[in-house]
């Protein structure tokens, strides 16, 4: 997978929104230097790119009835069935994310239910029916970091030099 290039001002401009995604693009424009048509060409660029994959509004699952969270992981019957199980974890929305690992499990997927009692139907209904040859789960307490990545600060070398040409 190639990386996009990313210049100096495309860095700038993801500090900025990565702090506050309801920034006004002439705010951004006014920190950066440049004009407000500018600014929207690169959030376009970088959308188009795939490097940002749209805006939305997080919504707090325990304020809304899901108070327990946990990660299941998954040990698939066969292998090849994995695309199917994709799909069919795809259809249960207590699923939020889902991740192909390495290791003794094919698959860590993060869910949400309303109490324990919903995690158990989640697991034994919906989960367990996959083709599965093992199922762990690890509820989590609390979540004392939930941050996204920060936008790193240095160009690679080859970056640098076409930002200076």
């Amino acid at each position: 997978m190639t990386r996009p290039k990313l210049d100096q001002l495309d860095h700038q401009i993801l500090k900025l929104i990565s702090n506050d995604a309801r920034i006004p693009f002439l705010e951004v424009a006014r920190e950066c230097g440049v004009s407000g048509a500018a600014i929207h060409q690169r959030i376009q660029k970088l959308t188009h790119a795939g490097v940002l994959k749209g805006t939305r509004y997080i919504i707090d699952p325990e304020k809304t009835g899901y108070s327990t969270c946990a990660f299941v992981a998954l040990k698939l019957h066969r292998a090849e069935s994995a695309d199917e199980v994709v799909d069919n974890l795809k259809t249960v929305p207590e699923v939020v994310e889902c991740h192909y690992t390495t290791g003794a499990y094919d698959f860590l997927v993060k869910v949400y239910a309303t109490d324990h009692l919903h995690l158990l139907s989640v697991i034994h209904d919906k989960l367990q029916p996959l083709g599965l040859t093992c199922c762990d789960s690890v509820v989590s307490l609390s979540t004392p970091i939930d941050r996204q990545l920060p936008v790193l600060d240095i160009l690679s070398a080859e970056e640098e030099e076409e930002s200076q040409e």
